[in-house]
């Protein structure tokens, strides 16, 4: 929106197309959402409260949980707004990407919105049921990767095994790839959906999952940048996406965003993500890797995230098969509680952690 306004004004004041950059509306997104959910916490919170839409704690959770009980949630709706608020004023709004990590925001925002009403209405942890929860997710995914092959030029599944769409890239592989064709598809939505549920399942503690995702996206955002920038690419030896340099200023709106939220979700926690929040931010990572070709390294990057999911099946099929449990309590993070672990320092290890991951993603750029 204000590209197109700065494109404009440049006519009589030729300074300011330095705010045109991508660099410099990738900053401004950046602040821009920091200082907009910085703003907007302190009232929701206060409304929150007034109205006694806190969270209700499952019994079978760790006993430190339940001070934590009537914590105002949904803090994710704060995110959402000022990571889309801030993307539209400082993205070109006719690049199609926007408008697929839009898709995917919204529509598993939506999901996990009703998902944290019926918590709270009904005073149940459970919230919605998982079938009804995955319909959702699934009809978004659907939705997004649809948009992104029509506004790719791809209408069908023939034309996707065909083109470089389909394309699945390895790290450390120079010019090594595979082309899924028609399984493409379904690769893409295991991808949208099940990131979104790995970011889910680790949201558990105080600051425990918007550490990784800061820390995920700003490795997104590097990567992002090279593969919309052929020069950048070509001397990368790296493969380039038409477009997708936009996409690091989306991922600046991101992490502005969530530093903000970091500011009242810090322990102790005045405001919960809820699944308002957790489901579409692991959603809008599971997008940027769909549309720059980065799906394998997300698994290493993310790599709290899988390991948090992965926790959770090993438990839940250990428990079917043998009727015997791995870990004390799943997903992980609740296993190092009950074994006496506090809860800052389960988070802070999980953030150091993560920013380690991020850091050899980046580095996979050379190491090729």
């Amino acid at each position: 929106m204000l590209l197109a306004l700065f494109h404009h004004l440049t006519q009589f004041e030729p300074k300011l197309n330095a705010l045109t950059y991508l660099s410099s509306r990738a900053i401004l997104a950046l602040i821009t959402s920091i200082l907009v959910s910085l703003a907007l916490y302190p009232p929701l919170i206060t409304r929150l409260r007034a109205m006694k839409l806190g969270q209700p704690i499952r019994e079978l959770g760790p006993a430190t949980h339940f001070e934590k009980k009537g914590t105002p949630t949904m803090g994710g709706i704060i995110i959402i707004f000022a990571t889309l608020l801030s993307a539209f004023l400082w993205m070109d709004l006719k690049n199609h990407h926007l408008w697929t990590l839009t898709i995917v925001t919204i529509s598993f925002g939506l999901v996990g919105f009703f998902d944290d009403y019926l918590k709270i209405s009904k005073k149940n942890p459970t919230g919605l049921a998982s079938r009804y929860k995955y319909i959702g997710l699934s009809i978004g995914a659907c939705i997004a990767i649809a948009w992104h092959l029509n506004q790719s030029g791809y209408i069908d599944a023939s034309s996707v095994s065909r083109s470089t769409l389909s394309l699945v890239y390895f790290p450390f592989l120079k010019d090594v790839s595979l082309n899924l064709g028609w399984l493409y598809l379904p690769f893409a939505y295991f991808v949208l959906v099940g990131s979104s549920n790995a970011v889910n399942l680790t949201d558990g503690l105080d600051g425990l999952v918007i550490g990784p995702v800061i820390t995920c996206s700003i490795a997104l955002l590097v990567l992002s940048y090279v593969t919309g920038n052929v020069v950048v690419a070509k001397y990368l030896y790296y493969h380039t996406v038409h477009g997708s340099g936009e996409i690091t200023v989306f991922l600046a709106a991101l992490i502005g965003s969530s530093i903000g939220f970091l500011w009242y979700n810090s322990w102790p926690a005045q405001v919960f993500m809820g699944d308002s929040g957790a489901l579409p931010l692991g959603g809008i990572l599971g997008a940027v890797s769909m549309i720059t070709g980065h799906e394998v390294l997300l698994v290493i990057m993310g790599g709290v995230f899988v390991v948090e999911a992965l926790s959770v099946i090993i438990q839940v099929g250990s428990f079917k098969m043998r009727q015997k449990r791995v870990f004390r309590m799943a997903p992980l993070h609740h296993h190092f509680e009950k074994g006496g672990w506090p809860e800052q320092k389960i988070t802070v290890r999980a953030w150091i952690i993560s920013f380690m991951l991020a850091l050899f993603s980046i580095l996979t750029l050379k190491l090729r």
